[in-house]
């Protein structure tokens, strides 16, 4: 699960990182900016959910 949860991480980062060169080096890339940015959500979601049925699913334990 580690290993899934740094993937995501380095993907969302990757996504944030070509939405930022996208802005800076295209002056009309704004579609694919938004798509890199829309990108970088949809993954984060996905991140939250997969932690969230980790958490439910008991594979991530709860500290009491």
């Amino acid at each position: 699960m580690r290993i899934i949860i740094v993937i995501f991480l380095l993907g969302i980062f990757a996504s944030l990182g070509s939405a930022l060169y996208y802005m800076v080096k295209d002056r009309d890339g704004g579609q694919r900016m938004a798509r890199a940015l829309a990108i970088r959500v949809g993954l984060s979601v996905t991140l939250f959910l997969l932690l969230m049925a980790g958490y439910y699913f008991g594979l991530f334990p709860g500290k009491a």
